[in-house]
């Protein structure tokens, strides 16, 4: 597969909004529950995306009949992956949850080898080596030293859990079961591609936030700011990040796609460096120069 700008835009968008979607659910964190914040997150992007699928709301038939493998997706994708990720925010450190994140080519490179029988190969390799070390030298801020201080929590298996369900979720998207597949499912737009996914994914939020304020009830803190978060992580982690990965990953394979997620920890270093007001450092610019080499070797 060739890597286009247009395919190269669409596999970027994701992890730079996502690397928002990070620092917003640390920001918001005193405010709400993080089961909580994902149910809402889902729930408005539902009422969002319902006008433009409307005719599968209308005509749900299709999207019942495939209920198992849309059911898999929209636990994986909505109901799994993110409650992980905002419960990682809540019990480890943004440094822990950003070099697990870093192992997604890792993850998607195995799960490959595993359940698709895609052995990686030399190039996917070297590539995941430069892309590994880009996120390294951001992590460490430039001093290799501060890797060994790392400690790995209890809280950091639920970010190792988050990584392999969101690997499965992307080969599911380029490799659908049954009934998901082109000629076998119905002829779906985007919206109604993703409604079809969300209608359950939703579900498995919902029910996530319900046990969770049953078993340690948690106010919601309304705010402006609240409200602003809740609008970004809908419209931009959710809608637009999803529609692109999911276009991303059906052209470039899950094996590509899955090294443009090490761009988010530099993103979410830059985003986070411009709300404190300081300035980029010299390894921001190392680690994303690594990190695009490391993507253009895979892509040879």
């Amino acid at each position: 597969m060739k890597l286009t700008p247009r395919l190269a835009l669409l596999l970027t968008l994701p992890p730079l909004l996502w690397a928002g979607n990070a620092v917003v659910g640390r920001l918001v964190r005193d405010a709400i529950a993080p089961l909580t914040l994902n149910a809402l997150r889902w729930g408005l992007a539902l009422l969002l995306l319902a006008p433009l699928a409307w005719p599968l709301l209308r005509h749900p038939g299709a999207a019942l009949q495939r209920w198992r493998g849309l059911a898999v997706l929209g636990f994986l994708g909505m109901g799994c992956y993110n409650a992980l990720q905002y419960l990682a925010l809540h019990t480890s450190s943004p440094l822990n949850v950003t070099l697990i994140t870093a192992s997604l080519p890792v993850w998607m490179l195995g799960v490959g080898a595993v359940f698709y029988g895609v052995k990686p190969q030399r190039r996917q390799l070297a590539g995941a080596a430069l892309s590994l070390l880009g996120v390294a030298l951001v992590i460490a801020r430039g001093d290799p030293a501060a890797l060994l201080a790392v400690r790995f929590v209890p809280g950091d298996l639920l970010m190792l859990v988050a990584i392999f369900s969101w690997a499965i979720y992307s080969w599911m998207l380029a490799r659908p079961p049954a009934g998901l597949r082109p000629g076998e499912r119905p002829d779906w737009n985007w919206a109604e591609s993703l409604m079809s996914q969300l209608m359950f994914g939703a579900v498995f939020s919902a029910v996530s936030a319900g046990v969770e304020q049953t078993i340690a009830p948690t106010p919601i803190h309304w705010s402006p700011a609240l409200i602003a978060a809740l609008a970004y992580v809908a419209i931009g982690p959710s809608l637009i990040a999803y529609r692109c990965w999911g276009v991303g990953v059906a052209e470039a394979g899950p094996a590509l796609a899955g090294f443009f997620v090490n761009l988010t920890p530099v993103f979410a270093a830059l985003i986070s460096a411009v709300l404190l007001g300081s300035a980029p450092a010299w390894y921001h610019g190392a680690a994303f120069a690594l990190i695009v080499a490391g993507i253009l070797v895979s892509s040879r």
